[in-house]
């Protein structure tokens, strides 16, 4: 009876979220091998609990029926569990609205900045009822144990010890063969769900229990340095560096001061560097999307050099920020990068524009995850902005508006009397979706059916509107910028932090819904009207390669330690064609490449391996030519191990002191 009732809520769970969250157009028979891998991780978990309980129970004293206390313990027992089943599926439920992930053991993350977790969880979900909804389900639950306990007690038990001892043994095996999984060798495990149709289908199948538990093994920082050894010519081939005759890889590289028409006036250019929270390529309007959500920053594309093919490496803002920082993917499994105290020391090409005052904006509180670490005490000299550094007031638990930021930022770098590197990071797309009510005279939200905003990719009009406020606050930024004097001697860079999972409908192909590419792609955007010319570039790029880029184009000499290029030096050598970027998955421990037409996908310790044609330009061919198919697999491996390698072995020279050390 427990096993049922268990199984039947958990089932129906899964039901509720393949309605909340399944594929549009995605037909119930489609998704069968879903549900039932799903049911046999439910049974994995229910035939756990019951085992204990099997088991325990044999024993006299904690035989359930023997006595008062007995009762009571394992009525307490199985209440317990069933809140916190509840509770992890309440939370495994509002983690995929988040994420577009099934909850995994990177939630632990956020309970490292608890605080304003708390605060975005408070300020964004209905807490209150939520926690009620719980009590109550969790009050139900005790009710209906106590009564199975009693209706269990009264039924006749067999006389016969034999008969008796055959339905134990006959539960023990089921529970035994229930948490083993399937007949064969190896047990059923979480990694199986990615080896269904797409990872739709392996979200839907996953138990959180069973996923949180699994991904917790995967949470210890290294590397390999023979299979960093093995790649390195590959490594080296592509970033152009010679063959290593050292012990140790070495991928430092120094790029000369080049004299271009952009370098040649004075003083030097400038540079202002935008992290956008959450700029999902697909919702915005460069791609044509048909609620036209960023009209203002379409034209600003339209009038700078703008690449269409862009990639972040991982989700997560953490993350993001440390690629564009560092130049080195994230891969850590768990914890991010930022949050482990051995990786705080980081060369940072910021460093390498000699002269420069070095500026980074924050609405909010940099501790989150601590990213004052990574800046403090990687970039030399840097004056850091955050709460309490404004006088506009705070709207939510990310710090003041996104406009306000901008126009603050602004009165300062209109101020200053050196050139600057300034980093304006925003924060306003992002759940609690705060619109200022000082901006809704000016800024006029809208409220559209749910299914034409489905059909655009946004799952409400909260949502929508953040991301409609994110292109207002451009346009407010840029108009103070270019009334200020330094506007024409800097080159100004946007890039989406990390994209955001969803359904793209037709305006991709297939492989941005069902393999999670709408998770990377961002608009990454170098507008300099006075500088630069105008042009669309359609070759891939990767957030690694921002820094190495405006490097270039400002024309500083620089050291590169990172995994990125100058991509408009590598325009100009084979029109980006080699270009490469990378992807990992923590979720699903997968990596894989975006390279020419294709990505590649392979998941680390399985045999899953696809190659999805990805691009958008033009149709798809008829089959993947299988000389590309057999490239992918070795260069993700290739990216995935030397970012292992460059985390722990990309220390600041002596030259470049720490100014601040922050756990």
């Amino acid at each position: 009876m427990l096993a049922v009732s268990f199984l039947l809520a958990m089932t129906l769970a899964r039901g509720l979220a393949y309605v909340a969250f399944g594929e549009s157009g995605s037909a119930l028979a489609q998704n069968w091998p879903a549900f039932w891998l799903g049911f046999r991780f439910d049974v994995r978990v229910v035939a756990s609990i019951l085992l204990a309980l099997l088991v325990l129970g044999s024993v006299r004293w904690f035989d359930p029926f023997s006595g008062w206390g007995a009762r009571r313990f394992w009525l307490t027992v199985l209440t317990v569990f069933s809140g916190l089943l509840l509770l992890v599926y309440v939370a495994d439920f509002l983690h995929f609205r988040y994420l577009n992930q099934r909850l995994n053991a990177s939630v632990l993350g956020f309970a490292a900045d608890a605080r304003i977790s708390a605060a975005m969880a408070w300020q964004t979900y209905p807490v209150i009822q939520i926690t009620i909804g719980i009590m109550v389900g969790v009050a139900i639950a005790a009710l209906a144990l106590a009564r199975s306990h009693r209706r269990t007690a009264t039924a006749p038990e067999s006389p016969r010890k034999v008969i008796r001892f055959a339905w134990f043994a006959l539960a023990f095996v089921g529970c035994a063969v229930g948490i083993f999984g399937r007949v064969g060798q190896y047990p059923l495990r979480w990694s199986d769900a990615f080896s269904l149709r797409n990872d739709a289908m392996a979200n839907l199948a996953l138990n959180p229990i069973q996923s949180f538990l699994s991904s917790l093994s995967f949470r210890s920082s290294g590397y390999d340095l023979e299979q960093v050894r093995t790649h390195f010519p590959r490594m080296s081939a592509y970033l152009g560096l010679p063959v290593s005759p050292n012990e140790r890889p070495s991928f430092e590289r120094h790029v000369p001061a080049k004299t271009t028409s952009t370098t040649r006036s004075a003083p030097p250019l400038n540079v202002v560097l935008v992290i956008c929270e959450s700029f999902s390529a697909y919702k915005s309007s460069m791609w044509g999307n048909p609620l036209n959500t960023t009209p203002y920053f379409a034209e600003l594309c339209r009038d700078g050099i703008f690449f269409d093919n862009c990639f972040t490496p991982h989700i997560g803002t953490a993350r993001g920020v440390w690629a564009t920082i560092t130049g080195i993917p994230d891969v850590e499994p768990v914890e991010t990068a930022s949050r482990n105290p051995a990786l705080v020391d980081q060369h940072t090409i910021i460093n390498d524009f000699a002269g420069y005052e070095k500026l980074y904006f924050l609405g909010g509180s940099s501790s989150w995850a601590n990213i004052r670490g990574l800046l403090t005490n990687n970039i030399r000299d840097l004056q850091l902005y955050e709460e309490n550094s404004y006088v506009s007031p705070r709207i939510d638990v990310w710090g003041i508006s996104d406009k306000n930021l901008f126009l603050e930022a602004n009165d300062v770098l209109a101020r200053q009397t050196k050139p600057f590197f300034a980093v304006i990071q925003t924060a306003d797309n992002h759940r609690p979706y705060t619109i200022p009510k000082e901006d809704l005279g000016e800024f006029v939200p809208v409220d559209l059916p749910v299914a034409d905003l489905k059909r655009s990719g946004f799952e409400s009009n909260a949502e929508l509107n953040a991301f409609r406020y994110t292109d207002f606050s451009f346009r407010k930024f840029m108009d103070a910028a270019r009334a200020a004097r330094y506007f024409d001697n800097t080159v100004f860079v946007f890039i989406g932090d990390h994209g955001i999972g969803g359904n793209a409908g037709a305006m991709f192909p297939p492989a941005w819904t069902g393999n999670n590419l709408t998770c990377y792609h961002v608009p990454l955007l170098f507008y300099s009207p006075k500088r630069l010319p105008a042009q669309r570039i359609h070759s891939v790029a990767s957030m690694v390669d921002v820094l190495p880029t405006v490097a270039g184009i400002t024309g500083i000499p620089y050291r590169n330690t990172t995994l990125g290029r100058d991509l408009l030096h590598q325009q100009a050598v084979d029109g980006g064609r080699s270009n490469v970027a990378f992807v990992v998955d923590h979720h699903s421990r997968s990596v894989g490449v975006v390279h020419g037409s294709y990505f590649g996908n392979h998941q680390r310790g399985g045999e899953r391996t696809e190659v999805v044609w990805a691009d958008f330009t033009q149709p798809p061919p008829g089959s993947v030519p299988p000389s590309q198919s057999s490239e992918y697999t070795p260069l993700a491996q290739a990216f995935y191990e030397t970012a292992r390698y460059l985390l722990l072995n990309n220390r600041k020279r002596p030259d470049q002191p720490s100014a601040e050390f922050a756990h």
